[in-house]
């Protein structure tokens, strides 16, 4: 530690920390623009200048070393007339016309402005003025003229994104940020460029001159996509979503949010929005009041249970329905005498599992690994923010190793090995045999020790902090049991720990409050099949979410009534009822994330017309139904039932332990059905600015094929 002297306070920092960091540690405000806690130091704005003992100038905080005794003085007279005179370069330049600026009311060049610029500028010369470009759906830069070439964009997709798609071209009054090539870009992490830009040049073209930032009320919730368990702010206008941003969270996602979390919302408000119950009457759609189609459902209920027995219902759910959901409808359906119901919609096994299968790690521990193998996963676009946190690994050194259908793009230094599907299995056995050769002990199953097997075998066994990932592909591949005994056996005899990186934003969640069968009951291929008479989609549609796709359709044909709980008009060729149910801006509700975290989020918004929350629903279904024990107020009730206040889930509940035996299956398999990055649920499917995204465009073109 060094002790330095800062504005007459004494302040202890660790060794080799800048000034800017030491008055970050002290509460003592340095005002700055290039300088930003994620990204390395590029000490280009010099809005940071402070007066330094001994130094015949003033010196950036961001980039100036303390050290022992040093004296730093920040509201001298010699640091305020620096940074003043900063603050008049970066104006000469600038439009000055914070009234238009999409950006004006959070804008820190505005605010700095106010206290360190001048009344009146000295310049009087023409100002500059940057070209209009086009670099896709969701960032605007209509203004970059206020471009103040701080590059913070520029080092956030070098360092955070992974692929440096801004740059910075030209010198002096002619230099501007831009793709240079003209490309758009694509970053999955994109519009995290928008809330690191200080100035009006980088904004958000959904958002665009839609509301200023003073009309906004901001509410905190947690995003209902992937299974990292995001922490957002939403920002609401007149009951509607107009924009949504970061919550910082060091322990989940820091500061940053997919592109998906941050643009989904426009679906919410979308013309596809179900907001009045709806039955289907002679082939027609008709809009009926909820007392009507809850009746209608009820009845419906209780005739297929006295043809066909208690088994003869059953429930598809979507792991990106809230725990309290999931916990009602399998209380609903088990109340029924029935134990068909499931989450794992686009698996191929079914294997009956103990434990909860999760990430078998905290999310902060993975930009700390030293070597990582992952197993069927895109990881750059299955999960954003994780692979974001492996990228900071990698650049301390960590050794990534993969092994997929294809060799992906992750943006990283990785070794990929192009395996098919089918010989996946085989691929961890022959890392098993490298394993067993460099122990010298038996290997569990036939393999082949390959130079590329053993330089894996190496890595795992190298070091201390080591993981075994398993992603959606390996979770839905037809072997998955056979993967995850492999896994287990490689941790074992490694030390690395194992686990899934798990697919949607409460598939631990659902696995925690039971919604997969227990007692022998139908799994989700079976039901897909057919072999229910009356099925509830609980927020799920199956073409798009299962492995049956467009044959869900046939497979559906000949039950007699199937009920949709959604927000949104779908399923119009399967369903007999449209139950119209709140998405996560408008109910309340909780997610468990990769990790076993339990984060609890309140409604954001007033429900759409009849909209009802799906915890409400199925309430209301299990009372007309006559079941017992269903009597919740609140869904706080349902958590507290569901949950039993816990808020992490413990060692004893996670559990990717398998008694699975070690076997590698010969012959074909159907490759795993995995979802694009813009089509994992309703939400993102309907959202247009990410529907004109490359990944969307290649996804859709790779569908057509």
């Amino acid at each position: 530690m060094v002790e330095i002297e800062l504005d007459g306070q004494k302040v202890e920092v660790t060794e080799g920390s800048m000034v800017i960091q030491a008055a970050e540690q002290a509460n003592v405000y340095i005002p700055h623009f290039c300088y930003h806690k994620k990204l390395s130091i590029a000490a280009s704005c010099r809005m940071c200048l402070v007066d330094i003992e001994k130094m015949p100038k003033p010196m950036p905080a961001c980039a100036t070393p303390v050290t022992q005794g040093m004296i730093v003085r920040t509201k001298t007279d010699k640091a305020i007339k620096a940074q003043e005179s900063v603050m008049e370069f970066l104006l000469i330049n600038h439009p000055l016309d914070c009234p238009v600026c999409d950006q004006g009311g959070e804008c820190q060049l505005q605010d700095l402005a106010v206290g360190y610029g001048m009344s009146a500028s000295r310049y009087d010369e023409e100002k500059r003025v940057v070209p209009k470009k086009s670099i896709g759906p969701l960032i605007s830069t209509e203004e970059m003229t206020r471009c103040i070439h701080c590059t913070r964009c520029v080092r956030f997709g070098a360092e955070i994104g992974g692929d440096m798609e801004l740059g910075m071209i030209h010198r002096g009054e002619h230099s501007e940020i831009t793709t240079v090539k003209g490309d758009t870009v694509d970053s999955e992490l994109s519009g995290n460029m928008i809330d690191i830009c200080p100035v009006g040049a980088l904004t958000s073209k959904p958002f665009r001159y839609s509301a200023r930032t003073w009309e906004l009320s901001r509410r905190k919730s947690i995003a209902p996509h992937d299974s990292t368990g995001v922490n957002l702010i939403v920002q609401v206008k007149n009951h509607k979503v107009m924009r949504v941003v970061p919550f910082e969270n060091e322990a989940v996602n820091e500061c940053w949010i997919a592109d998906r979390d941050r643009f989904s919302y426009e679906a919410l408000n979308g013309p596809e929005r179900l907001t009045k119950p709806m039955l289907k009457q002679g082939g027609q759609w008709q809009e009926v009041d909820w007392q009507t189609a809850l009746e209608y459902v009820a009845n419906g209920l209780k005739c297929v249970r006295e043809k066909h027995g208690d088994k003869g219902v059953g429930a598809l759910v979507s792991p990106h329905s809230t725990l309290e959901e999931l916990f009602l409808a399998g209380q609903l359906l088990r109340g029924l005498g029935s134990d068909n119901i499931d989450h794992r919609l686009r698996h191929a096994e079914f294997a009956a599992t103990e434990g909860v299968r999760w990430l078998g790690l905290p999310i902060a521990a993975l930009s700390q690994l030293q070597s990582v193998l992952v197993l069927g996963s895109n990881l750059r676009k299955d999960h954003p923010l994780f692979a974001q946190r492996i990228r900071q690994a990698a650049r301390k050194g960590c050794k990534v190793f993969a092994i997929n259908q294809q060799a992906y793009d992750w943006a990283l230094p990785a070794t990929h090995s192009v395996v098919d599907h089918a010989d996946w299995a085989q691929a961890l056995a022959d890392i098993a045999a490298a394993v067993a050769q460099e122990k010298g002990i038996a290997a569990p199953t036939a393999g082949q020790a390959s130079d590329e097997a053993l330089a894996i075998a190496r890595a795992l066994l190298a070091g201390e902090r080591k993981a075994i990932l398993l992603g959606n592909a390996a979770a839905h591949h037809a072997q998955a049991s056979s993967l995850l005994a492999l896994a287990q056996w490689l941790a074992q005899q490694t030390g690395a720990t194992f686990g899934y990186l798990t697919e949607a934003a409460n598939t631990v969640g659902a696995q925690f409050v039971g919604a997969q069968p227990r007692q022998g009951g139908l799994n989700a291929g079976q039901m897909l099949a057919g072999q229910v008479k009356a099925l509830l989609l609980l927020n799920t549609e199956p073409e798009f979410d299962s492995a049956a796709g467009k044959a869900a359709a046939k497979g559906l044909a000949d039950v007699d009534m199937v009920v949709t709980l959604s927000p949104f008009k779908t399923n119009l060729d399967i369903s007999d009822v449209l139950l119209p149910i709140a998405p996560f801006t408008e109910t309340s509700g909780s997610f468990v994330n990769a990790e076993g975290r339990l984060q609890s989020f309140h409604a954001v918004v007033k429900p759409l017309g009849e909209t009802r929350p799906a915890w409400k629903v199925l309430r209301v279904l299990a009372n007309l139904m006559g079941l017992p024990g269903v009597a919740f107020e609140s869904s706080q009730d349902v958590l507290a039932a569901a949950a039993a206040g816990t808020t992490q889930l413990s060692a004893e509940q996670l559990s990717n332990a398998t008694q699975a035996p070690i076997t590698v299956a010969k012959g074909p398999a159907a490759a795993p059905v995995v979802a694009s990055i813009y089509q994992l649920d309703s939400l993102v499917r309907r959202a247009p600015a990410l529907q004109q995204t490359a990944d969307a465009r290649q996804a859709s073109k790779g569908a057509a094929a």
